[in-house]
């Protein structure tokens, strides 16, 4: 029998019911009468309640094994954090308790060499707190103006610190503000030392490379500076007090044709964040005066009668 000639519909004796598209057309119906129902009238809200208490212990129980995973996993990675941090603090007491001890040796033997040598101890200076009110309208360069002025006893050459290190210096003072020029400042220059070494330099505020950096300049190309080296105000220049932190070298360059090195700092003092700062007075302020130089007679001239 050709193909062609057979029927698509089943026998008769293998249909049961009604068809599948009118039981799919039906439950459709049914199903979005449902919803309708529920978002406007909530019939199905104590269904749901009922199903949520029933399948509460099923899913509590699919649920233990992947809590107990994470219990786990948390409970071995706290261990070895802390493992790792009491081996760190045990360290770190170690190198403090060498420290304290050292501290206590230097400050002795300190204290004996300024009585032998008759020094005297380092110049104290008073402090006033005060505000960054706002960044100067110079685009060129790196200043920020402060809240306090020639009313509350700001000096011009003032040096400002914040909690971290040197800032800048006063060089605008007004009745009510001051301006302050920060270390970062490409006509800034200060006078530093660096705490490994003992050696001397002049750092300059530098903008060529990036926003807010610094750079040691004049020091040799075989100078003995390395990276993470502490720099702090030598107070050589009669405006700093010594002993201040100022920056922290980050790059040290060395080329054989040039005679001094490239050697790129890091300021402490947020420089770009300042928010309270404190201003000192200059150390000149209690530097006594140079005394007058003795002036000699002037020896009598040839010929001259006496």
């Amino acid at each position: 029998m050709p193909l062609g000639t057979l029927g698509r519909e089943p026998p008769p004796f293998f249909r049961q019911g009604p068809s599948a598209l009118s039981k799919l057309a039906v439950c459709s119906a049914l199903a979005v009468l449902m919803m309708v129902a529920d978002v406007r009238f909530n019939v199905m809200q104590e269904v749901r309640m009922v199903l949520a208490a029933v399948l509460y212990p099923v899913q509590w129980l699919a649920l233990r094994p992947v809590v107990l995973g994470q219990f786990g996993v948390q409970y071995f990675s706290a261990l070895t954090v802390a493992q790792a941090e009491k081996e760190a603090a045990l360290k770190a007491s170690s190198v403090q308790s060498l420290r304290a001890n050292q501290v206590e040796q230097l400050l002795l033997e300190n204290t004996r060499l300024r009585k032998l040598l008759v020094l005297r101890d380092r110049l104290q200076s008073n402090a006033v707190a005060a505000q960054v009110i706002y960044d100067a309208a110079d685009p060129f360069s790196r200043k920020v103006v402060i809240d306090k002025g020639a009313y509350d006893q700001v000096a011009l050459g003032s040096p400002v610190l914040d909690e971290s290190g040197v800032l800048g210096q006063v060089t605008r003072v007004y009745p009510m503000a001051s301006e302050v020029t920060l270390i970062t400042d490409r006509d800034h220059a200060i006078p530093v030392l660096n705490t490994r070494t003992g050696a001397r330099g002049v750092a300059f505020g530098d903008v060529s490379t990036r926003a807010d950096a610094m750079e040691l300049r004049y020091m040799a190309a075989n100078a003995d500076v390395a990276i993470g080296d502490l720099l702090t105000t030598s107070g050589v220049d009669g405006v700093y007090p010594p002993g201040l932190p100022v920056a922290r070298v980050e790059k040290v360059e060395r080329r054989v044709d040039a005679v001094f090195a490239r050697i790129d700092c890091v300021p402490l003092a947020a420089v770009a964040a300042a928010g309270h700062v404190l201003v000192l007075e200059p150390v000149t302020a209690h530097i006594p005066a140079r005394p007058a130089e003795e002036t000699s007679p002037a020896p009598p001239k040839r010929g001259a009668v006496k």
